[in-house]
């Protein structure tokens, strides 16, 4: 492969016009896909400690899930991530309650 052809590969698969751009971009998506192993690795470790909470309430003769908690989680996220925020608790709330 030429160095026209390398280059215009690098550039098509990340949108970008110029060999600098292409390679600012491809690095960033790799620090992005690091990023993202990583939250993947909490969000597992997050469902975990969930699932222990639950089984000391349901076990104590509480309820598996604890709505006034969850307020406060979607409130903390909503505050720091604004509307989007909401959904992303929202999401890992649903992760963290496990199957009924």
């Amino acid at each position: 492969m030429t160095v026209t052809e390398n280059t215009g590969a690098r550039t098509e698969n990340t949108g970008a016009r110029t060999e600098e751009a292409a390679t600012l971009i491809g690095d960033a998506r790799e620090r992005v896909d690091a990023l993202d192993d990583r939250i993947i690795g909490l969000v597992q470790e997050r469902m975990a400690v969930s699932a222990v909470i639950q089984d000391a309430r349901m076990t104590s003769g509480g309820r598996r899930v604890n709505l006034s908690r969850e307020m406060e989680i979607l409130g903390r996220y909503r505050e720091a991530l604004g509307k989007p925020g909401t959904a992303l608790a929202m999401t890992l709330l649903e992760l963290g309650r496990g199957r009924v």
